[in-house]
């Protein structure tokens, strides 16, 4: 069994993202991807760290977004087919994909297991839908600081993690200072609202909820193992490390508190399953409880 707990479907960058969800026959743009670069060397940085993203900025940037606009079903079903994947965590980032996106779409595939999102461009009672959209089926909440353009320390995300809280159901930040927009769209977003600091803050605030890691933090993966390792309430998901960068966090948050990711369609479900294959050294046990027991105990799975 495979639980890929990272994904998305539909355009999570501009409004009525959800009319991308049932486009057919949808294929990436050809140009030159970074990521796609990184996959084949299994996301190894060779001591570069953040500078490799920093020197490629514009082309990862670019690369990113022509991912975006593939997340359709059609090609999210062929994914999950194509590599065996039992389940699939699927990310809303209001206001552009919401919790009744994937709801929608959950319908037509059951193997989609939805999170919900805040809307933090319209005022309502955030506490009451996020209980509804819990009664509905969403087994966590997603925060995106960056594109949501809110800051963790927003009092409107505070205030919607003390509601969370008394929900009982874990919360997937996004982590790492990253840009999704270009040119004149810059100011969409604030890549430094996805810094580690901040990420940690929250999550001493909250000791009540228990928190995934976005990608352990990018290329700020080292400093997430400096400021969170002892903390008792933190998830590691794997998307975008290393094998070897994989086997650390293993060592220092333990077995139990590392799950596999792969951030469809921003990264590859190929690559990011040898990744863990390779971390793993061969250890069947170790390689189920990344594939799948510890995201089937922290989503309370049967």
């Amino acid at each position: 069994m495979i639980i890929d707990v990272h994904g998305h479907l539909g355009d999570i960058l501009y409004p009525n993202g959800r009319n991308l969800i049932y486009q057919r026959g949808v294929v990436m743009e050809k140009l030159w991807d970074p990521q796609g670069t990184n996959e084949a060397q299994l996301n190894r940085s060779f001591g570069m760290g953040k500078l490799i993203y920093e020197l490629t900025n514009y082309w990862a940037t670019k690369g990113q977004r022509a991912r975006n606009f593939t997340a359709t079903l059609e090609n999210y079903q062929r994914s999950l087919d194509e590599n065996g994947i039992d389940y699939a965590v699927c990310l809303p980032i209001a206001p552009y994909v919401t919790f009744e996106d994937l709801a929608e779409a959950r319908e037509q595939e059951p193997r989609i297991l939805p999170f919900t999102s805040v809307d933090f461009t319209r005022q309502h009672n955030v506490a009451e839908k996020l209980r509804q959209d819990v009664e509905g089926g969403a087994l966590g909440l997603k925060l995106h600081p960056i594109i949501q353009n809110v800051s963790l320390l927003d009092n409107l995300t505070s205030q919607a993690l003390q509601a969370f809280e008394q929900l009982k159901k874990p919360v997937l930040i996004h982590t790492g200072p990253s840009g999704y927009y270009l040119g004149k769209e810059k100011n969409k977003n604030t890549p430094a609202f996805g810094k580690v600091e901040y990420v940690e803050e929250v999550v001493r605030n909250f000791p009540g909820i228990n928190f995934i890691i976005g990608h352990s933090g990018l290329f700020w993966v080292n400093e997430v193992c400096r400021r969170m390792a002892k903390l008792p309430n933190v998830w590691m998901e794997t998307s975008f490390q290393s094998p070897e960068m994989v086997r650390k966090l293993i060592a220092l948050f333990g077995p139990e508190k590392v799950m596999y990711a792969s951030d469809w369609p921003f990264g590859s479900r190929p690559p990011h399953i040898k990744i863990i294959k390779v971390a793993c050294q061969g250890n069947q046990e170790l390689e189920e409880q990344i594939f799948y027991k510890n995201a089937k105990a922290l989503l309370g799975i049967k």
